[in-house]
């Protein structure tokens, strides 16, 4: 199997972040900052992962200063439930070799 491939039911292999994702974090980073009870001057997707599930979750690694890795997890909702995207876990601490 292609490690490009993604297995049903499973997170894709990581990715370099696209514009798409940048901005879909970026429009979630006051929820990320709040589940995390601190604030970030640095917000920066460095890779991803997909999941299909009963809509698309989004595995973000996010680069938020210094040597310091986010991982945050966006779920968003089928189409015909209004594609709303909303953060369903966030975690500090990481490093960029850090698995997600």
């Amino acid at each position: 199997m292609d490690q490009q491939q993604q297995r049903c039911g499973g997170p894709s292999a990581p990715m370099p972040a696209t514009s798409e994702i940048k901005s879909i974090a970026d429009s979630l980073k006051i929820d990320v900052e709040q589940k995390l009870n601190r604030t970030f001057d640095v917000f920066v997707v460095v890779t991803y992962k997909t999941q299909v599930v009963a809509g698309t979750n989004y595995l973000l690694k996010i680069h938020c200063g210094k040597d310091e890795y986010l991982h945050v997890k966006v779920y968003e909702m089928l189409p015909h439930a209004g594609s709303v995207r909303s953060v369903t876990s966030a975690t500090d601490g990481h490093s960029l070799d850090d698995t997600f």
